[in-house]
């Protein structure tokens, strides 16, 4: 008789096979995964089998072959890259296919290793994923981030509890904030994600000039281009597939003017970039560009980030989230993007997706920055959101109206 455990993982894979990606049969699922992600990996490629899915194919990643990498290579070695691995989920996304990213990582993998040779492997990986996160954010395909524990993440997020307990709470954390632990998880993630759906359809019919996000530390206005679309919940690929790309997700989202932000900004979450982390920092923007920035812990990794290209330093995304989240709820610092990100409110660095703007994905590059979105080779949340943050719509008018207060929506849907 299966353990309870191992009906939740079922349950897991199932409901992101099924509900999230929305595999149709006939369809071929590339997944990128860490080699420890096996377990659950495993139990997907089942679920997808039995969903009519034509072919499963993994590509498998290791951090302590990372890291070993970083200690050891020819330090003249970073600028190389294995573009397999990213030729591989381009066939799958451009034939209409299906992705997986199952995504979880030592925080601080690399924190003990040459800032130069980090920043130039990063860069390095960056180019040759361009074409694959160009398809992304066109929506080619329907694709899923989703996460699992492993050891480094599990000892990061619960150092205080005994080895041998530490991925048994971060499995039971991920299974509460996921609704896995509902008794029926597939028709309250179908209640909650039309739930989003219809909030963010509101929000795009107000077409809002801008919103206004206050709270201690931050004082920032973000201008939004004619036209935008707020997306949650589900999303519409090229192949007519709708899925849901991330899960957890509480957010609504669209895309900022990539040369109308202004004021400063201060993150209420640590940023994991390039096995780096960036604690208690602040940006300032003036026309839409970061002119200043600070950070008590990894600056020398946010300069990294900014540095990426010159759309590194404007912003790809504004998304709004409720402090009374699930993920907040659980009270845990998860140190992993998918998570936090759903904790609170939060903008992105980098590149705009063109699904945020109406006829978005038609439109040449030189047509979607005219109109006001951002190009780069990086897309970078970091969380802005807490207990004391405002958020105000301004209208076309001049006029504000009120969207979330204390954290929490003044809106229905």
């Amino acid at each position: 008789m299966p353990s309870t455990f191992d009906v939740k993982l079922e349950k897991y894979a199932d409901l992101i096979v099924q509900v999230a990606l929305n595999l149709r049969a006939g369809q071929k699922l590339c997944i990128l995964s860490p080699i420890q992600g096996a377990p659950l990996v495993r139990k997907i490629a089942a679920s997808a089998y039995r969903a009519g899915a034509r072919l499963v194919d993994v590509i498998w990643g290791d951090e302590e072959v990372t890291l070993a990498r970083f200690q050891n290579a020819p330090r003249d070695s970073f600028e190389e890259f294995p573009a397999w691995q990213i030729s591989v989920p381009i066939e799958y996304m451009q034939d209409g296919n299906a992705m997986l990213n199952l995504h979880a990582q030592n925080p601080d993998l690399l924190k003990d290793q040459d800032p130069e040779i980090v920043g130039t492997a990063i860069q390095t990986a960056q180019k040759y994923r361009k074409p694959l996160l160009e398809l992304i954010t066109r929506n080619a395909g329907n694709w899923i981030v989703i996460s699992m524990p492993i050891p480094s993440w599990a000892a990061k997020v619960f150092p205080d509890l005994p080895e041998e307990q530490r991925e048994k709470e971060l499995w039971n954390a991920i299974f509460e904030v996921c609704r896995l632990n509902e008794e029926d998880p597939v028709a309250v993630w179908k209640s909650h994600v039309r739930g989003l759906t219809e909030r963010a359809g509101y929000l795009t019919g107000k077409q809002y000039t801008a919103l206004k996000i206050t709270s201690p530390g931050t004082d920032l206005t973000v201008g939004l281009p004619s036209g935008h679309v707020w997306m949650g919940g589900e999303l519409y690929a090229q192949n007519g597939i709708t899925f849901i790309p991330n899960m957890p997700t509480e957010e609504v989202f669209t895309m900022p003017h990539k040369d109308r932000v202004d004021g400063k900004v201060t993150a209420t979450r640590p940023l994991v970039f390039g096995g780096k982390l960036i604690e208690n920092f602040s940006l300032t923007f003036q026309g839409g560009q970061v002119v200043e920035f600070h950070a008590e812990k990894g600056e020398e990794a946010l300069r990294q980030l900014l540095d990426t290209d010159e759309g590194a330093r404007r912003l790809g995304e504004v998304a709004l989230v409720p402090y009374s989240s699930p993920v907040s709820k659980s009270g845990i610092l998860f140190f992993n993007t998918l998570f936090d990100e759903n904790a609170a409110s939060h903008l992105a660095l980098g590149k705009a997706y063109r699904f945020t703007m109406q006829h978005g994905a038609e439109k040449t590059e030189e047509e979607f920055q005219a109109a006001g979105g951002n190009h780069s080779l990086t897309h970078d949340d970091f969380m802005i959101g807490s207990q004391q943050t405002n958020v105000d719509g301004v209208c076309p008018d001049g006029n504000t109206e009120p969207l979330m207060r204390m954290g929490e929506w003044v809106i229905g849907h």
